[in-house]
């Protein structure tokens, strides 16, 4: 029996050794992160006006989205959207709203995406050309970073693409708080068959709602996005254009008027857009100017994959959804060994204007 005397004894001391050891040494369990407190924050006290931007942000993007699919989806019900919802392991995630093969929309993606995550000194240096808030001195910076983004491509040739994303970045300390942020975003159009009505429609709607907050916005955002989407190897603009701007902090206007003028270019979208669909999607078209579509869908491509500053990040950011990313591609394109529109032709009067940017409005 000795034996199992000896075996009761060594359990007692060593349970009791346990209890010491977590007595004298607590665990300490790992603080939460800035993504899990928000999560918490929206759960217990929802999103209001005195809540932090990036939450605010969050929200109204995911509003947007929502109204944008359902006004798309009216349009085009012959195909259901389908929602992905997607989440990154460092916190954050995004839900993915795609479309294809519909009567109206050939491809149609709206997504939102949320990114909590760690930048390392060498991007931080780089930010700090236009982010002089950021501390020159920090290892690395806690950031966040949020956006809707959405590309149409429509069946009908006559249609035009279209192309949005609106986001904001901020960096935080370790308790979250903000210490840099920014906004940036824009819309632009790329038909494949110019209607001027359309392209003074679409620029009238940009337009207004830039006024409303600064009268300088629009002929400066224009200029920009005229260069931002031009193709160098082509020596031609990807589309018509639209309003493009970037890293809108603090020097620009505070961060309550920025948040306003965004909505507000958001707000604009749906009528500035859909009106043109709806009066374009069942005009006839042929082989010729479905040949024509796919060859612009093919420069397209060529923008987004050689020149996107954001597919770019979008690619090198760990753990990013490269579906979500590439949801802006069309669903078919061509090209076509040294092509050349025919002379007088609408086509040729289309890169003509690609080629030298117009004032619609």
């Amino acid at each position: 029996m000795w034996f199992l005397y000896a075996r009761i004894t060594f359990g007692v001391v060593l349970v009791g050794s346990i209890i010491y050891s977590i007595l004298a040494n607590p665990l300490h369990a790992e603080a939460p992160s800035i993504a899990d407190r928000d999560s918490v924050s929206k759960r217990e006290s929802g999103v209001t006006e005195n809540s932090p931007m990036r939450l605010r942000m969050e929200a109204l993007i995911k509003d947007k989205q929502n109204e944008i699919v359902t006004a798309l989806q009216q349009l085009d019900p012959s195909h259901k959207f389908r929602i992905d919802t997607w989440s990154r392991p460092a916190g954050g995630g995004g839900i993915s709203c795609v479309q294809q093969d519909g009567n109206v929309f050939e491809k149609a993606g709206v997504n939102t995406s949320i990114v909590y995550g760690t930048l390392p000194r060498p991007a931080i240096n780089k930010m700090r050309v236009n982010h002089k808030a950021l501390d020159p001195d920090a290892e690395s910076l806690e950031f966040f970073a949020a956006g809707l983004s959405l590309v149409i491509h429509p069946k009908n040739p006559n249609a035009p693409t279209v192309h949005l994303n609106y986001r904001y970045f901020e960096t935080m300390d370790n308790d979250g708080e903000c210490n840099a942020w920014w906004f940036g975003g824009g819309t632009d159009l790329t038909p494949s068959y110019l209607y001027d009505e359309d392209a003074i429609h679409f620029h009238k709607s940009i337009k207004d709602a830039c006024d409303k907050h600064d009268r300088t916005y629009y002929p400066r955002f224009k200029k920009w996005c005229d260069k931002y989407f031009h193709i160098p190897h082509r020596q031609e603009s990807r589309g018509i254009g639209g309003i493009f701007f970037d890293d809108l902090d603090d020097e620009e206007k505070d961060q309550e008027q920025l948040f306003a003028f965004i909505k507000d270019c958001l707000g604009s979208f749906l009528p500035g857009y859909m009106p043109i669909v709806a009066r374009r999607k069942d005009l006839p078209f042929g082989e010729r100017e479905k040949e024509w579509q796919q060859v612009r869908r093919g420069r397209y491509v060529e923008f987004n994959l050689v020149h996107d500053r954001g597919t770019s990040f979008g690619l090198n950011t760990p753990s990013a959804r490269v579906e979500s990313i590439l949801m802006s591609l069309p669903l078919t394109a061509k090209w076509m060994y040294m092509h050349e529109p025919e002379k007088g032709s609408r086509e040729e009067r289309l890169l003509n204007v690609l080629k030298q940017p117009v004032d619609w409005v």
